[in-house]
């Protein structure tokens, strides 16, 4: 079965986007020195990225037209097949790669369905709303957490804390870079 992977950046303090709705903190190229090799790799993992509308916007109007001289990464997303979960988009296009599948259903019983299908398995960047409904579902298979040391004090954060039920995860990996950011990779328990 395949898993889902949510992968996110977030702040020392647990947000995801500072209190403008940005994420700026961590768009600093000092903070992917290190971490872009060991992305690189993880891309080897995945074969399906999934995207809620906004994230899609933004990822949009950058990846597409991203020098692979310049963003390691960047041909290698812009080869990998994305779903966008939208209900107010009409297309989404990606530039000169090939278009992203848009998802107007039910999220939960598509990303069962397609766990259960043959692949790799398929990652949640960004997206907070997918990611949270997501977490809530019991769907997400492991968490991939980069710490950035800073302190937003407020913003939108990663988790909710209005829904769902307790979750315990262990830790089954974790790497820090010189750069001060920590990754910690988390599975939940059952």
């Amino acid at each position: 079965m395949r898993k889902v992977i949510l992968q996110e950046w977030i702040s020392l303090d647990g947000y995801a986007a500072d209190q403008n709705g940005t994420t700026d903190f961590f768009s600093s190229p000092k903070y992917n020195e290190g971490s872009d090799g060991d992305l690189l790799s993880f891309m080897d993992r995945i074969d399906t990225i999934l995207l809620g509308a906004n994230t899609y916007k933004m990822f949009a109007e950058y990846w597409p037209d991203v020098d692979p001289n310049v963003e390691l990464i960047s041909t290698r997303l812009n080869e990998t097949q994305k779903l966008v979960f939208s209900k107010t988009l009409a297309d989404a296009p990606w530039g000169k790669w090939d278009e992203c599948l848009l998802i107007k259903n039910d999220l939960e019983n598509t990303v069962l369905t397609l766990k259960e299908k043959e692949g790799k398995d398929m990652v949640v960047w960004g997206s907070l709303s997918i990611a949270q409904s997501l977490i809530n579902a019991g769907l997400i298979d492991e968490y991939q957490l980069r710490i950035v040391p800073i302190l937003l004090r407020s913003g939108r954060p990663m988790f909710s804390t209005s829904e769902g039920k307790e979750l315990g995860l262990q830790l089954t990996a974790s790497k820090s870079y010189s750069s001060g950011i920590t990754l910690l990779t988390y599975k939940p328990v059952q």
